[in-house]
């Protein structure tokens, strides 16, 4: 599976990029808002990747970071809900407050994508709210597990809370969280 690119963008059209690597030239699928922000033609571009394997062909989906294809991944396992849906919604807006909006139940959050009517909107809402408080939870007891261990090394409460703020959000794996943890405490 092709799951990252980095290359030049030889052709951007309504849909999609083409990015030549190593003399090869990928068509990759991207949501209407990343055409919007891409960079002009010749220059560089790193994507995350989907690759949809199906008897008629071979598709790939791009995206700017590794957690809107994440969600794209979540979105694309709902049924009824296709790769190229699943791509536009996954670029409504930003990550974090569209996980806000769907946890609300907010179902004119998918107004404006093609297909995606108010039931279905629904359906969706229903589902993902699941998963992403599955996803907290699992944050959090992560949380609970890496300030247990800075505890037993002997650091405080408050300094922990302190440099656990500091973490990058996309770091979620809880050894690479001590760590950065651990560089920050030990300062």
């Amino acid at each position: 599976m092709i799951s990252y690119l980095q290359g030049k963008i030889i052709l951007k059209k309504e849909k999609f990029v083409v990015l030549e690597v190593n003399n090869i030239g990928y068509k990759v699928f991207l949501s209407q808002k990343s055409i919007l922000n891409l960079p002009e033609i010749g220059q560089n571009l790193k994507l995350f990747t989907f690759m949809e394997v199906k008897e008629t062909a071979q598709n790939l989906y791009g995206f700017f970071d590794y957690q809107e294809l994440e969600f794209f991944e979540m979105l694309n396992d709902i049924r009824g809900i296709g790769p190229k849906a699943a791509l536009e919604i996954a670029s409504v807006g930003p990550l974090e407050k569209l996980k806000e909006r769907i946890l609300k139940q907010d179902e004119n959050i998918f107004a404006g994508i093609p297909g995606i009517g108010k039931k279905k909107a629904m359906a969706i809402i229903l589902e993902l709210t699941g998963r992403i408080k599955n996803e907290l939870t699992s944050k959090k007891s992560g949380n609970n597990e890496v300030e247990d261990a800075l505890l037993g090394l002997g650091f405080s409460k408050q300094r922990i809370k302190e440099a656990l703020e500091k973490i990058p959000k996309n770091i979620s794996n809880s050894e690479e969280i001590i760590k950065e943890a651990l560089k920050m405490l030990g300062k």
